[in-house]
């Protein structure tokens, strides 16, 4: 299936690591206005630990869409039991339909999107048991890369983006 629609938007550390415990690895004012500013009206599509994830559920002024076998009719989002299901969902829309996790997400999305929206932070995490396939990069030119350092972390992160080869 070939869609020009789909992306995926990620925060990593130096090891590609993006959670623990299913939590994000850090507060980054930066990156959480970034994701923001690029999903906004569009669609986002997680999985089910991402959902739970979530301090605020659906996110607000965005299409809201869960892969879950276990979780159904949640109001004012769209359940899919498969992937294949989401993804042909996504293909008929004129919108950006951003993948946002977590890991088994990012997994089966990378061999479909076009582009990569990476926030790199530029150390390591003490802890984490969820990590984003940095080797699938070589898939995928960078095209954009804007660094900032960010107080909250005391450290420098890098937006990157990619596109597919």
């Amino acid at each position: 299936m070939n869609c020009n629609n789909l992306s995926i938007i990620v925060a990593v550390d130096l090891r590609g690591a993006i959670g623990y415990k299913n939590n994000l690895l850090w507060h980054i004012p930066e990156d959480l206005k970034y994701f923001k500013s690029l999903t906004i009206n569009n669609t986002v599509i997680m999985g089910k630990n991402t959902w739970l994830s979530l301090p605020v559920k659906p996110l607000p002024n965005r299409e809201n869409i869960i892969i879950s076998t276990s979780l159904k009719n949640i109001p004012n989002v769209l359940v899919f039991s498969t992937f294949s299901d989401a993804l042909k969902y996504c293909c008929k829309k004129n919108n950006e339909c951003f993948f946002i996790g977590g890991e088994k997400i990012y997994k089966q999305a990378i061999n479909f999107v076009d582009n990569i929206y990476l926030t790199r932070i530029l150390k390591e995490a003490n802890h984490a048991d969820a990590f984003f396939p940095l080797d699938s990069l070589r898939h995928f030119y960078l095209i954009s890369e804007k660094k900032t350092f960010s107080e909250n972390i005391q450290a420098y992160i890098a937006f990157e983006v990619y596109k597919r080869k």
